[in-house]
């Protein structure tokens, strides 16, 4: 059975599971029309925020298309900062009597702006890539994002991810079409 290692923990942050006490510092986030910019949706209701965290709080990662999300958490201050998390995607090499599972997955970010422009994202997102790799059988990561998030496109630069491709109007949201990034990394 697959054991996400529920906290890892830096020098400045901590990344939990997520707790029913996240929800009100989730919600004052993620109801900013500036935090939904770059993300799927409209600003979120409270009601979407309880169904959420209550989603963080119940998942499992046991197999294919499995998120696992982390609460972002200063070390030296109380409250949830952001969030990050990690899905396993479809498409990876099974484990053999030979070798180790190679899986393939995502990474997503989302920091409130009062935690934006202090590293807290970059870090957080090594943390979890780091961890993939070396401890859950990752090959591969990739981030898709917004083309405009310019910040976002930074983090995984940052991460030495490497922009694969442009999909060119790719989904009509917000009265637009959008654009996406593709940014990877691979195991070493």
């Amino acid at each position: 059975m697959l054991q996400v290692p529920y906290p890892l923990v830096s020098e400045r942050l901590v990344l939990r599971r997520f707790e029913t006490r996240d929800i009100d510092d989730y919600f004052a986030y993620q109801q900013l029309p500036e935090t939904a910019r770059y993300l799927f949706g409209e600003p979120r209701s409270y009601q979407e925020c309880l169904g959420r965290v209550q989603i963080y709080i119940d998942s499992t990662f046991q197999q294919e298309g499995d998120w696992a999300s982390f609460a972002v958490e200063r070390r030296d201050m109380a409250g949830l900062i952001g969030k990050i998390s990690l899905k396993w995607g479809a498409g990876g090499k099974p484990e053999t009597a030979e070798s180790g599972p190679q899986r393939v997955g995502e990474l997503g970010w989302s920091l409130a702006p009062k935690a934006q422009g202090a590293g807290f994202a970059t870090e957080a997102a090594r943390m979890v890539l780091n961890m993939a790799f070396a401890e859950l059988g990752f090959r591969r990561l990739e981030a898709r994002l917004d083309l405009r998030n310019s910040a976002s496109a930074a983090i995984c630069e940052r991460l030495g991810m490497q922009l694969e491709g442009v999909h060119r109007d790719c989904s009509y949201q917000k009265g637009e079409w959008i654009s996406d990034a593709v940014y990877a990394a691979l195991r070493d």
